[in-house]
């Protein structure tokens, strides 16, 4: 099967009873995510609007991929192979998911479609928002089945960070996500102060709301008197995933649970850190392709990343991409039965 390489419409890929997907290529968005849950009724478990529209309207990046650089970089500056970079800030003094024009922004090419998957790409010149060299980009979503994929792939004529990773949000049975249960396979984290910005390193979740390591209500976590809580007005923190740094093989992330549609999605990926966000920032402004105005706790996103700020990080794991290397981040989505 081809497609239009300049289409604007949704590609879908998947069928019933399995995983169907539906992908923008603005923003190379997950658009929709329908599953047969564990009690058997089919549901859309993504939380996002109805279309292009309503995604160059609102600031939330609903389902998108973000990029150049995912999560934030303090003063939008930050040091390269001993020269000063700025990158566009648009979220106070600092930048965020790719600066005033992100990926989120852009309109992908879509360049194959199969039953099962969808390849995007973009190419983002040298200069783009600040960023050194011409980026590459490809975006592949696919389908196999319980398991969604997503893989991003990107290539630079000069050396620069990248960090791509999806900004989708999920929800498992149409009830939001206070009472979902959420584990994250993580013994430490990066704490923020209210802008985002790491202040103390990494450390230990011992004693803190958001040690995850054994499921807990979400609703009871976002809602706790935790001063890291507090300061983000819920959740919104790299995690440190267990396990190597190498980017090698992929390991579990997050298990999320649902009792009532009886239905889990665990996280895979072979990045060191998962964001996880509460849309704490969601506030009735957006409405969904439901008719709901959207906000805090209707809809929870899991980013595999680098850690914010990495570039101003020596000692968190590098997001530096060098001609020649490929950066490659890979999500797995694997849904069950409860």
């Amino acid at each position: 099967m081809t497609t239009d390489r300049t289409s604007d419409t949704a590609v879908t890929i998947g069928s019933a009873p399995g995983i169907e997907v539906e992908v923008l290529p603005y923003g190379a968005t997950l658009l929709r995510l329908t599953v047969t849950g564990g009690d058997g009724v089919r549901r859309d478990v993504s939380v996002g609007v109805a279309g292009e529209a309503e995604l160059r309207a609102g600031t939330d990046y609903l389902g998108a991929t973000v990029g150049r650089y995912a999560n934030r970089i303090a003063h939008g500056r930050f040091d390269l192979d001993g020269e000063r970079v700025e990158v566009s800030r648009n979220d106070g003094d600092n930048h965020l998911h790719g600066g005033v024009d992100g990926f989120d922004s852009r309109t992908w090419t879509v360049e194959r479609v199969t039953a099962d998957e969808v390849e995007l790409s973009l190419v983002s010149p040298d200069g783009d928002q600040g960023y050194p060299g011409e980026v590459r980009a490809r975006a592949v979503y696919s389908v196999r089945g319980d398991t969604m994929r997503i893989e991003y792939l990107a290539q630079t004529s000069r050396t620069t960070v990248v960090n791509l990773t999806s900004h989708a949000y999920i929800e498992l049975d149409g009830h939001g996500v206070d009472d979902l249960e959420l584990q994250v396979d993580a013994a430490s984290f990066v704490p923020v102060d209210s802008a985002g910005i790491p202040t103390n390193g990494v450390v230990p979740v011992d004693g803190t709301a958001l040690d995850l390591r054994l499921p807990r209500r979400i609703g009871d976590v976002v809602r706790s008197d935790d001063p890291h809580v507090a300061a983000t007005r819920g959740v919104d923190h790299n995690f440190v995933l267990d396990g190597p740094e190498d980017g090698g093989e992929l390991r579990r992330a997050a298990r999320v649970t649902s009792h009532r549609s009886d239905t889990t999605l665990e996280v895979w990926t072979n990045r060191p850190g998962l964001q996880v966000y509460t849309g704490n920032f969601l506030d009735g402004s957006t409405v969904s392709r439901r008719g709901t105005a959207l906000r805090q706790g209707d809809g929870l996103a899991l980013e595999p990343q680098f850690f914010p700020d990495s570039p101003n990080r020596p000692a968190f794991p590098s997001a530096v991409l060098r001609p020649g290397e490929t950066s490659r981040c890979v999500i797995e989505y694997r849904f069950a039965a409860r």
